[in-house]
């Protein structure tokens, strides 16, 4: 697939970023909404929150929970704070959230193209996440998915933007640390 000449931010959009979008803006984002009313809307999921990452066990062994009051404020539920993680990148947005922030930077989300393309940092495949050493060069679940992660990296969740070097680009955490929004389907330009 062939793309045209395009611009791409050097890391993923950090909680400070966003902060400062939804403070200009007074944007609320899906997951702090009441979701509308819908025919398979039962009373009891009417109520803001997001999926979240657990590890399962023996008593759920879902990977994913539904967590109420889990948003970009308050990643894992209310317990958590961004207090401190600042240079973290934004999560627990949805796509018309991600939309909007890039709107209002004067941006776009990439296609699936162009973020392949930036991934790959000018090389044909893309890079392995460790180094020639065992060092790891990106942050990504070391050890046995989902039950045990290692943390070799230093990390169990997300890390800062740009803790790790970055590719043939100049940009930075194209692999692991977070999921990333395009505006088109995989295999679409």
């Amino acid at each position: 697939m062939t793309v045209s000449g395009f611009w791409f931010d050097t890391h993923e959009v950090t909680n400070a970023q966003f902060a400062r979008f939804v403070r200009a803006t007074g944007y609320r984002t899906l997951a702090e909404r009441t979701p509308p009313i819908g025919p398979d809307t039962t009373a009891g999921m009417r109520v803001p929150g997001s999926a979240v990452f657990a590890v399962p066990d023996d008593v759920d062994p879902r990977w994913w929970r539904w967590v109420i009051g889990a948003q970009w404020r308050h990643p894992a539920g209310p317990a958590e704070s961004l207090t401190g993680h600042a240079r973290e990148p934004v999560v627990q947005i949805a796509y018309d959230d991600a939309r909007a922030y890039a709107r209002w930077a004067g941006k776009d989300l990439p296609s699936e193209a162009q973020w392949e393309y930036a991934a790959r940092g000018g090389g044909g495949v893309s890079p392995e996440p460790v180094g020639a050493d065992g060092t790891p060069t990106a942050n990504t679940y070391q050890g046995v998915f989902p039950r045990h992660n290692l943390a070799t990296d230093g990390f169990v969740g997300r890390a800062p933007v740009g803790c790790y070097p970055a590719n043939g680009y100049g940009l930075y955490d194209m692999i692991g640390n977070v999921w990333e929004w395009t505006r088109s389907a995989a295999g679409q330009s």
